[in-house]
């Protein structure tokens, strides 16, 4: 069963750090290739560290692993993912003239898949 959050794709130190490495480096891949989530609603969904979830939002979906954010970074019914091939593939293509597509406060849904 699915839940209904609000996505905030955006960019981490260590995403930052992992580019220096080069983007297909571990470090910057592990940071775009999880979705964090507060740890509230891993424990209300049965999810755990590691575990698959999809994302469905109004432009596309994505299959990620799942972390829990640390205390306090995210409240309920948030979720992050950093900047990356699959954060865009839940962003329109309309950049409403200023080159970045809306990215911020996408309303998705989020279930566990095995």
């Amino acid at each position: 069963m699915s839940a209904t959050y609000i996505l905030i794709p955006g960019r981490t130190s260590k995403q930052g750090c992992g580019i220096s490495e080069g983007k297909f480096g571990e470090n910057y891949q592990s940071e775009i290739n999880t979705l964090q989530v507060a740890p509230e609603d891993m424990k209300e969904r049965g999810l755990a560290e590691g575990d698959r979830v999809r994302v469905t939002g109004e432009f596309g979906q994505i299959d990620v692993a799942i972390r829990a954010a640390k205390d306090g970074e995210l409240p309920p019914g948030l979720l992050f993912i950093a900047y990356g091939d699959l954060s865009s593939r839940l962003m329109g293509a309309d950049t409403h003239g200023s080159g970045m597509p809306t990215s911020k406060g996408m309303d998705v849904t989020m279930e566990k898949i095995a």
